[in-house]
């Protein structure tokens, strides 16, 4: 029999790599071939893909997803597509939305748009608790509606419609993931965790916002990997998959945790101005998962949080560079 060949989009990226590692490693499904399209924007890099490059089954190309030509030549050699490819940054989507449309909206609708013309067998598209926006309890199901606050959750929602509208509108076998708040290894240093964690290590101060009551559940990048495939091999087409961490934190009490696994002081938080639109608390029901496809975190939170800090304290040069990068393209907020 011959192997699946899945086009994983954004494949160089964080969550998008350690998908690609995982399903070429070891403990895969071994019936497999990947190839990785990624426009290696700031946030990725080839090197997150340096163990899985020498295989053969494995195959990188440097590309848009908004390029109709490449994607279709892509798809038509492809039995699935894994669908990471994003613009991702809150705060960058406030500072300027034209890339998360283009990318998050265009790019996903002309992967669409192959997928249909090639009959492709599967599509997954990979998306965020952030569409359903914020709530102050209970926990989002799958058949809520989105309700997006900043202009990133909106690119996202925006896609997941369209998404799900080429399964009811032509049939193709489309299935959404949305994630709660990834942490991990090899995690851009912009983002809440890696940012904190590097700065402590730095000896730097850590921005809060606001009041640091915002409320998020954390999710293993070892458990959401694990809740993708379950999808990618047992998803019903047309629905929709939360995938939650079982972790919830006020930023506030993170930040307490960072400090304590880093041996910082209290003294080290820096309350700043809380950003535009910061929604107060996002909560997934990830009961559907579990219960079609056996989907349980495997990750404690304390030993997740322990190892994660303990690869950045080992990892300055890989992590160094990308935060210098980070901070230029950010200019003056």
């Amino acid at each position: 029999m011959s192997p699946t060949r899945i086009l994983v989009t954004g494949g160089a990226g964080f969550i998008g790599s350690h998908y690609v590692r995982t399903l070429l490693g070891p403990f895969g499904p071994g019936d497999v071939h990947v190839t990785v399209l990624d426009s290696l924007t700031y946030a990725a890099s080839t090197a997150n893909l340096d163990e899985v490059r020498h295989l053969d089954s494995f195959r990188f190309l440097a590309g848009d997803i908004c390029d109709e030509a490449l994607v279709g030549d892509l798809i038509a050699g492809h039995d699935q597509v894994v669908h990471f490819a994003a613009e991702s940054h809150v705060d960058r989507s406030i500072r300027s939305s034209a890339e998360f449309v283009r990318t998050n909206v265009l790019g996903t609708q002309v992967l669409l748009d192959a997928a249909l013309r090639h009959g492709l067998a599967t599509f997954v598209h990979v998306s965020t608790d952030e569409v359903y926006g914020s709530i102050a309890t209970g926990s989002c199901s799958e058949t809520d509606p989105v309700n997006p606050n900043s202009p990133y959750a909106a690119s996202k929602a925006s896609s997941d419609l369209i998404a799900l509208a080429y399964h009811r509108t032509h049939g193709l076998d489309v299935r959404v993931t949305r994630c709660s708040n990834n942490y991990g290894h090899r995690q851009f240093p912009e983002k809440v965790i890696p940012l904190f964690v590097t700065n402590l290590l730095d000896g730097k101060k850590v921005p809060l916002y606001g009041d640091g009551l915002h409320v998020r559940d954390w999710l293993h990048i070892d458990d959401h990997v694990q809740g993708i495939e379950l999808v990618r091999t047992g998803g019903r087409p047309g629905e929709v998959y939360n995938i939650g961490g079982g972790t919830e934190l006020s930023n506030r009490e993170l930040t307490d945790l960072l400090l304590e696994t880093c041996g910082a002081a209290p003294e080290m938080i820096e309350y700043v101005d809380d950003r535009k639109g910061h929604d107060r608390r996002y909560s997934v029901d990830w009961s559907k998962i579990q219960t079609e496809l056996g989907y349980k975190p495997g990750k404690d939170f304390a030993d997740g949080l322990a190892e994660t800090v303990a690869w950045y304290r080992d990892h300055r040069d890989w992590w160094e560079p990308l935060k210098d990068r980070a901070v230029r393209l950010a200019g003056p907020c």
